[in-house]
């Protein structure tokens, strides 16, 4: 493959190992369901939504030669992700995610990115050695990073040339690494994708919505969020606009991958040069399609 990707996805490609059960459960419960094991994390999962909207992503991560290393380059090819330029170290085993959901919504998940953690800066590499760009020579195009890279990582990226031409898109992956996007918060090309929760843990506050998070987090410095708040609206905002949109009512489905869904169907709804209103509603829409959908 020698075409030039049309945006970056830097962070998580590993396995999801997702078990659902369709009713409701508790600590403790053993019951009745079905388990997945896919292609995923923050990266992936961007990655493919993006392949849908007629986009040609490439990802930047850590794959090991495992054989689920191995299982994973090929489910990038078979589903036209292009990931040539994944660091593929024998020392690391490819990462995993687990998660049980029921009929409410996520129970509990586990993120195993210890690998990825590990590479550190050198999934950065293409960035620098001219495969995708130099020192010379800036990536000036669309790029999607994941709180999943090293704390390190990220604020080298925040005090570095490496990403700053680039149209910077920033999610924290989950709550539990929402803090790690602090060294974001003052790149002007940088737009950060949060819930709410994600939101309050950055600037270690509690509060009433969507609106009132987006303020504080441009009043701390952020060039433009979007924060999402559940079934509650969504907010757009910049120092110069705000749009603020509704999600329809769906029964959930799956979880798992509905907030990736919501980021790579924004980005393509912008790159395609609609305005922010449509852009908000088309990814509303797409995740709340996504959540409704069963599973294959």
């Amino acid at each position: 493959m020698s075409i030039r990707p049309d945006i970056l996805c830097i962070g998580s490609v590993l396995w999801d190992v997702v078990g659902r059960h369709d009713g409701r459960m508790a600590t403790g419960y053993d019951v009745p369901g079905a388990i997945r094991r896919l292609p995923g994390g923050v990266a992936m999962n961007v990655a493919m939504t993006l392949i849908r909207f007629g986009l040609r992503p490439a990802v930047l991560t850590a794959i090991g030669t495992d054989p689920e290393g191995e299982q994973l380059m090929a489910a990038c090819a078979e589903c036209g992700v292009d990931a040539r330029f994944a660091l593929r170290d024998p020392d690391l085993p490819t990462d995993r995610y687990m998660a049980i959901e029921d009929a409410a919504g996520l129970i509990a998940a586990v993120a195993d990115a210890r690998s990825l953690e590990r590479a550190g800066g050198a999934v950065l590499a293409p960035l620098r050695d001219g495969r995708l760009a130099s020192a010379a020579v800036s990536w000036t195009g669309p790029v999607v990073l994941d709180g999943n890279l090293d704390s390190a990582v990220l604020e080298e990226i925040a005090g570095s040339d490496v990403l700053a031409a680039a149209d910077l898109r920033v999610v924290p992956a989950s709550p539990g690494k929402a803090s790690r996007l602090r060294p974001l918060l003052g790149m002007g090309n940088a737009t950060l994708y949060v819930n709410l929760t994600e939101a309050g843990l950055i600037l270690n506050r509690e509060f009433s919505g969507s609106a009132d998070a987006a303020k504080a987090m441009l009043a701390t410095g952020a060039a433009r969020v979007l924060i999402t708040d559940g079934a509650a609206a969504t907010t757009d905002a910049c120092a110069a606009e705000m749009h603020r949109a509704k999600p329809p009512e769906v029964f959930p489905k799956r979880i798992t991958g509905a907030g990736d869904t919501f980021m790579a169907a924004h980005i393509a709804a912008e790159l395609a040069g609609h305005g922010r209103t449509y852009a908000l509603e088309a990814a509303i829409q797409a995740a709340a399609t996504y959540v409704s959908e069963a599973p294959e």
